[in-house]
């Protein structure tokens, strides 16, 4: 520890000497010796007023802001703007101090602010991490030495993330050198825009024909595609995107894509003869997008390569004003696109779009949607996929990963993903060392143990990751006991050596969140065989998710406070016992896939509640009705006989159209007990419903009976419009 201090004292000494003796002083003991003269353009007075603030937090002087054309004199900085004949490219920027002077050009775009950025950073030792982690020192004296010249380009000329440090600080967004869809897409018309431009709601009453033909007719709806043959789509699409640039003057780039949502696009006949001709849905898409892009030539329109229109067409290819939006949903996580058969997969597909395209936008996903607050280590595939989108023609990025408090090192996540999209080959084991010791001070080198740690146990253990991933699948795996036991050890000394500094306590705190809902959820899924420590936990991650404010546990806002009040009601013991615990399920109508089938052995009477992710315990059926008999062993009383329902909208569960139960003593004569009706539920949360029949009058039965009548198809209100829908069930009750 003393030679760590002494290391660093050194350090300190020396940059005072630097400051002291270098050539060109912006302040010299606490007065300034330079100004500020910027061109008379918005971004050049913004990246001036940011230098001005910081030179009077880092010394107390005010550094006077001049106009550019007044006379320079030795100190100052003289902030340019674009000078065409530099050569640099949107967002880059050259800085050079020559003759006592500090001149920045830009290549327009925010470059001069970027460059303040790079001086404050790199030269005056500001170090920002996240909204509440913004650190510097104060001086007597600020300078640069004579003779310093450097210039950056960002890797992709459009860089987008997600962390909710932009909405506290607006600081935020300019130091990390990103941008948001609303100052680049004209009306903020970025993704999934169909339904905004051309409203089913508005338009699908009077023109069905506009909408998907799938199933036999056409089906408007806010998830619904449009019939991109129909030539009075296109007529009526330019009309209203001319009115939205006519809306938004200066602003070129606009998204006309898909509705979110898989196979729903028009079926018709003249959409599959396009389809049949190019081999793949997108070149539909290109076809209708050159037509609207020949319109106006002078804008820019990105369209989304997703889902059911990834993979390129043959023949037809992309003007040039059309901007491919490609997104790598389907892919596994744990190790690089290149290394495992969905990534190489999705390779082809971007290997296919380069060919064609020299503007492709990356849309990359780093995130857990069902279970944002859960351990997601793949920060060693981030670097190498960025590397690859770089040298497949990708020049905007956008990289979907934790957006609120409380997700997996949701700090560092967006910390480095702003790093790299800025300099894709910069060294991420340095920047991540220099984030978690800037963040989490003397704790920071046993979280990057805990990291390094879990990547090694994931890669290990073979398991894939994947955006929907649970807990639950990986507890033979990087959650194995032994694994948790070691990350524990690592937490507790980590608090440990913070623990008389309270801010930085606070922040592990805060990381360790996703491996204390990793362990309740593994403990459900093993059926809370230690209710009193499981109870015990819970508490505590109750405490601590209130305490910080974390908003939500998944993507459709499931709080952790709803969380906890569901784990006591659904997993922790109860005083009534099901009656059907341990009973033999014969199916009539068989669950959907051999996953289901396989579960389904045991898996609607094993005690075991399904969570929020329907990989464990649930047993599904897709577009059908599902039947079974349940056989109790013996006769039993009753008067409730139901199950437990999954809705989660956003995997196509639905809840059930209604639920039907019969008894019987000896299995041939059955006897109605019941019939319910279930109302459509178009709620994003992901909810557990219990839905049964109830009999005022109690029965004694053997056998019970019971028909789940599906919605089969999911509605026009739904992402999958006129596609199958799934209903699953984790439980039989009986009481």
């Amino acid at each position: 520890m003393k030679k760590i201090v002494l290391i660093v004292t050194l350090a300190l000494f020396c940059l005072a000497s630097y400051q002291a003796s270098a050539g060109t002083f912006i302040v010299r003991n606490g007065k300034a010796s330079g100004r500020i003269l910027a061109a008379d353009t918005q971004a050049e007075q913004d990246a001036a007023f940011l230098l001005q603030d910081f030179v009077k937090r880092l010394t107390g002087a005010e550094a006077e802001i001049l106009p550019l054309d007044s006379k320079a004199k030795k100190g100052d900085v003289v902030i340019l703007g674009v000078v065409p004949e530099s050569g640099l490219t949107e967002d880059a920027f050259s800085v050079n101090v020559t003759d006592g002077r500090t001149e920045i050009v830009s290549g327009g775009g925010n470059g001069s602010s970027y460059a303040v950025v790079t001086l404050l950073e790199n030269w005056f030792g500001v170090r920002y991490y996240a909204a509440d982690a913004l650190y510097y020192d104060t001086t007597e004296s600020l300078s640069l030495p004579d003779g310093l010249s450097f210039s950056e380009t960002p890797t992709f000329r459009y860089r987008q993330t997600q962390s909710y440090s932009l909405a506290l600080d607006p600081l935020y967004k300019v130091w990390f050198r990103l941008e948001q869809p609303d100052e680049a897409f004209a009306g903020n018309l970025w993704v999934h825009t169909f339904n905004h431009i051309l409203p089913a709601s508005v338009y699908g009453k009077e023109h069905p024909d506009w909408y998907s033909f799938i199933g036999g007719e056409h089906r408007p709806g806010k998830a619904s595609q449009w019939c991109l043959t129909n030539p009075e789509v296109l007529e009526a699409a330019c009309v209203q995107i001319d009115s939205i640039f006519k809306a938004n003057p200066g602003m070129n780039l606009i998204s006309v894509s898909q509705n979110d949502g898989n196979n729903t696009y028009c079926q018709c006949p003249d959409c599959m003869e396009v389809i049949e001709r190019e081999g793949a849905v997108s070149g539909l898409y290109i076809e209708f997008l050159n037509k609207i892009a020949a319109r106006f030539p002078d804008k820019e329109f990105s369209t989304l390569a997703y889902l059911f229109t990834m993979n390129p067409p043959k023949h037809v290819k992309p003007l040039p004003n059309v901007n491919i939006m490609l997104c790598d949903i389907d892919c596994d996580r744990e190790v690089p696109l290149t290394d495992n058969a969905s990534g190489q997969y999705f390779m082809k597909a971007l290997e296919g779009w380069s060919k064609i395209s020299d503007n492709i936008y990356m849309w990359d996903y780093g995130i857990n949607f069902d279970n944002m607050v859960a351990p997601f280590p793949n920060f060693h595939i981030i670097q190498p996929n960025m590397q690859i989108f770089r040298d497949h023609h990708v020049t905007m990025h956008f990289s979907q990963i934790a957006s609120t408090l409380g997700t997996d090192f949701s700090e560092m996540r967006s910390y480095l993903a702003a790093k790299l999209m800025w300099d894709v080959d910069a060294d991420i084991d340095s920047l991540m060392t220099t984030f978690l010791d800037g963040y989490y001070g003397p704790a920071g080198k046993y979280l990057y143990q805990y990291e390094k740690m879990r990547e090694g146990a994931l890669l290990a253990s073979g398991q894939r990751l994947w955006i929907y991933d649970s807990p639950v699948s990986h507890k033979d795996g990087m959650l194995n006991a032994a694994c948790r036991k070691q990350y524990n050890i690592l937490f507790d000394k980590a608090e440990t050596a913070v623990a008389d500094q309270p801010e930085y306590l606070k922040r592990v705190w805060i990381a360790r969140l996703p491996l204390q809902y990793s362990e309740l959820e593994i403990a459900r899924a093993e059926g809370c065989k230690n209710p009193s420590a499981i109870s015990k936990a819970l508490d505590l991650f109750e405490e601590r998710t209130a305490m910080f404010g974390i908003p939500t546990l998944n993507e459709r806002n499931n709080t952790p406070g709803d969380y906890c009040r569901l784990y006591r009601e659904r997993y922790l013991p109860g005083e009534r016992t099901n009656k059907a615990l341990g009973a033999k399920v014969e199916y009539v109508i068989e669950p959907t896939a051999e996953r289901y089938r396989k579960v389904g052995e045991t898996g609607l009477t094993d005690g075991i509640y399904g969570g929020s992710t329907f990989v464990e315990s649930w047993v599904g059926w897709e577009g059908c009705d599902g039947e079974f008999i349940v056989d109790l062993g013996k006769d039993t009383e009753m008067s409730y006989i139901g199950a437990d329902f999954l809705h989660q909208l956003g995997q196509w569960i639905l809840l059930p159209v209604s639920i039907t139960c019969w008894t019987s003593s000896d299995g041939e004569e059955y006897t109605l007990f019941g019939k319910t009706q279930v109302a459509e539920d178009d709620s994003p949360q992901v909810k557990f419903e219990k839905i049964g029949c109830k009999s005022a009058t109690p029965v004694t039965a053997r056998y019970v009976r019971i028909a789940v009548e599906g919605t089969k198809m999911c509605p026009s209100w739904h992402y999958g419009v006129g596609q199958p829908s799934w209903f699953f069930i984790d439980e039989v009750e009986i009481y």
